[in-house]
């Protein structure tokens, strides 16, 4: 089943990966076209593009995270720090695409329609949150690391204990 489980990964994250390449090739593609239009602005071809290569980066993340804790791990045992490392690793890369769509968002909204700024400035917010968020999810574990590790390294022992003895 593991190796079932690894494959699934695996080729979830070279489609994710295969994506990420897709969209950054359409990011060029649809630029290119916009900027050799006579009536086109090339600020507003090379915000659609950027836009692009921001949702690529962030669908490239998840593929390497997939990649690297799912296929190349497995289900070996891990710490907490390490998954919470791992994790923030994760969501942070999340969160600096979020802002950066976010402020392509605000950039091109202006221009076009001022009306329109909620939206943009929504998902600015939304990233703020889940930046707050993942600020909480850090301290609160880091507290619980502090108090059980200890406890948890005497369970490892013993789990360790036990494989040596089988």
């Amino acid at each position: 089943m593991t190796y079932l489980t690894r494959g699934v990964f695996g080729a979830a994250s070279l489609l994710l990966l295969l994506s990420a390449m897709a969209l950054v090739g359409f990011g060029v593609e649809d630029a290119w076209g916009q900027m050799r239009a006579p009536d086109a602005s090339g600020a507003e071809a090379i915000l659609d593009l950027l836009g692009y290569i921001i949702v690529a980066i962030a669908v490239f993340d998840v593929a390497k995270y997939l990649f690297e804790d799912e296929v190349r791990r497995g289900n070996e045992k891990r710490s907490a720090a390490e998954a919470r490392r791992s994790l923030t690793k994760f969501l942070s890369t999340i969160v600096i695409a979020l802002f950066l769509e976010g402020l392509v968002a605000v950039f091109k909204t202006a221009r076009e329609d001022v009306t329109q700024l909620i939206y943009p400035t929504a998902l600015v917010v939304a990233s703020t949150l889940v930046l707050v968020g993942l600020g909480a999810y850090q301290r609160f574990s880091a507290t619980v690391e502090e108090k059980v590790g200890h406890t948890d390294k005497a369970e490892e022992a013993k789990e360790d204990a036990r494989r040596a003895a089988d």
